[in-house]
């Protein structure tokens, strides 16, 4: 079963380099939209109506895909601070129930957000023509890769795997000494 569990995190690791790199080709496609909606505008005198819209929808993607690698790469929020108090036999507890909340909170941005994708197939965004839908796909998608992403953090420690961040309980050992 360890084995299985670590060839699914391989294949989670790929997944999460692909929406990185997505995400890092979302934020350079915004940036050049910007760029060419200001010289449009300022320059040209005649702003394109699609560039607005267009550079926040992808700016919600590579924000949503960027919170999901955090989630893998244990860059989000957690009890961070209490990690340098507890007795070394508390910290995985302690990181076990943070990644069962990231579960939780993933399951509702998918649940409300699949919910808000499915209300909004039948309206067009205007200036883009795309359905609203594709407003609130990265909150379903981010959802899903966080749900896998801490549902692997879960399981690589059950099976006895340091999935854990070792930085922080090297300093806290380092500042003992």
């Amino acid at each position: 079963m360890k084995d299985r569990l670590l060839k699914t995190s391989a294949v989670l690791r790929l997944i999460s380099d692909a929406s990185l790199w997505i995400a890092g080709l979302g934020l350079v496609a915004m940036t050049a939209i910007v760029a060419y909606q200001v010289y449009m505008r300022f320059v040209v005198n005649a702003s394109p109506p699609w560039t607005e819209s267009g550079s926040i929808m992808i700016m919600s993607w590579f924000i949503f895909l960027g919170a999901a690698v955090g989630v893998r790469e244990n860059f989000h929020m957690g009890f961070d601070v209490l990690l340098y108090f507890l007795p070394a036999g508390a910290k995985p507890w302690l990181r076990a129930t943070t990644d069962v909340a990231i579960f939780a909170f993933a399951a509702g941005m998918v649940f409300y957000g699949g919910e808000l994708a499915l209300r909004g197939w039948g309206v067009r965004i205007p200036v883009l023509g795309l359905p609203q839908t594709f407003t609130y796909l990265p909150i379903v998608i981010s959802g899903v890769l966080m749900c896998l992403f801490s549902l692997e953090r879960i399981l690589l420690r059950a099976a006895g795997e340091n999935v854990d961040d070792v930085d922080v309980d090297a300093d806290a050992t380092m500042t003992a000494d």
